[in-house]
């Protein structure tokens, strides 16, 4: 076992422990040899205190704050030498026997990353290691891409807003599909894409594509004044490093907890650093879809062939008209759309567009079962189903998309 009072061998060592007496905690003792091998030192509490004083401190990767009942009374030094560890960013881990979850939570709160309990299970101290790594290098990969903060003005990228008129209208399906399409248009030159899920409650993009949703993006939207390329950088998760996807919140929020101005900072943030920004939006009209239509070159708008989606069809228009909102960015997408032989299909979409002076610019076909189970393996269409006629409809506007970008962009230039 090395020692950590010697500053030769504090230049040697990546890690040690803390506690009142290390004999007290014999399993620590081989776990921290399997672990580390020789590269780890043992301190008590008053050493420790004195060593995060010292500028080798900086060199340690963790240190494990072992404690029992019996230092309870001492949560003043041990609070300060979590604080002197995350200080000179060296992560902690606590191990604790037969202590209050009133104390633990005081030290969890302090800054330790990992909690494992006293007699330790079987690798258990090898799998925080493991954990505080991954983390560590998860961290280390989203610094590198902050190259992703390089990058050119915010008005070269294309903002397309979806939104449902109506529910089951496969608006979200639509805004995933599209994204991946998009994504993955072409295996050299690529353009870069991120999802926004902005619907707060009922959010499922995350579900679609089979992503974790993280409490960092509460954190995000709870200030984005603080937000940087960074932490948004972090609030995004990857679908096979094609597609970023900013997720829905965990829990449920309501959706007046974000103002206009925090959409704004988000959708002008996603805009610097990727070349298609596709926003899913709640199906409800709240305060910030204003900015979200200022923002959008198109806002895609999905309803069904039935009475609810013309009604409601019929009622956004005169909420935008009432408003002066630009009311000619929306699209219309008719999903479940007749097939090309169904002739009495196509005249009922034909006389209700006529009667609501709209025009039903996409149609998407039924992609029937297949279309809910992709939803379900958290796979896109393109991946699971190829020749699905609805994925053959998106990846077809995809591609349109694209080639009319190109060309806007050729004549700008």
């Amino acid at each position: 076992m090395g020692s950590a009072t010697s500053e030769q061998e504090n230049n040697s060592l990546s890690a040690c422990t803390i506690s009142r007496d290390i004999q007290n905690f014999d399993l620590l003792i081989e776990d921290m040899e399997t672990a580390m091998g020789d590269n780890w030192g043992a301190l008590s509490f008053a050493e420790a205190l004195a060593f995060f004083s010292q500028p080798e401190s900086e060199d340690m990767e963790f240190v494990t704050v072992a404690i029992d009942e019996s230092d309870e009374n001492e949560m003043a030094i041990l609070g300060e030498i979590i604080t002197a560890a995350k200080a000179r960013k060296v992560k902690v881990i606590l191990i604790a026997e037969d202590v209050s979850p009133t104390s633990l939570h005081q030290l969890l709160r302090q800054g330790a990353d990992e909690f494992v309990p006293y007699p330790l299970p079987e690798n258990e101290l090898q799998s925080a290691i493991e954990r505080l790594r991954r983390r560590e290098t998860e961290v280390q990969v989203m610094q590198k891409e902050a190259a992703f903060a390089a990058s050119g003005p915010v008005n070269d990228s294309v903002v397309l807003a979806v939104q449902g008129i109506a529910g089951g209208t496969g608006a979200t399906t639509f805004a995933v599909n599209l994204a991946w399409e998009l994504a993955t248009i072409s295996k050299n030159d690529a353009p870069t894409v991120c999802l926004l899920d902005l619907s707060l409650q009922t959010g499922t993009a995350a579900t679609y594509l089979d992503l974790p949703r993280r409490d960092i993006v509460y954190e995000m939207w709870s200030d984005t004044e603080a937000m940087d390329e960074v932490i948004f950088k972090q609030t995004l998760v990857a679908h096979e490093e094609k597609l970023w996807v900013l997720t829905a919140p965990p829990d449920i929020l309501p959706l007046d907890m974000i103002t206009p101005e925090d959409v704004s900072r988000v959708i002008e943030m996603a805009r610097r650093h990727f070349d298609y920004v596709i926003i899913d939006m709640p199906g409800s009209l709240v305060l910030w879809t204003e900015t979200v239509l200022h923002a959008a070159q198109i806002y895609f708008t999905t309803l069904e062939l039935d009475m609810r989606s013309a009604q409601n069809a019929l009622r956004l228009k005169r909420a935008l008209k009432a408003e002066e909102l630009p009311i000619e960015k929306l699209r219309f997408c008719l999903n479940r759309a007749p097939r090309f032989t169904d002739l009495n299909g196509k005249s009922r979409v034909k006389r209700m567009a006529e009667s609501l002076e709209i025009s039903v610019e996409v149609q998407l076909p039924d992609g029937g079962r297949t279309v809910m189970q992709a939803g379900d393996h958290g796979m896109p269409l393109a991946s699971t189903a190829a020749k699905n006629p609805l994925r053959r409809e998106i990846a077809k506007l995809a591609t349109s998309l694209h080639e009319l970008g190109k060309d806007d962009a050729e004549e700008a230039a």
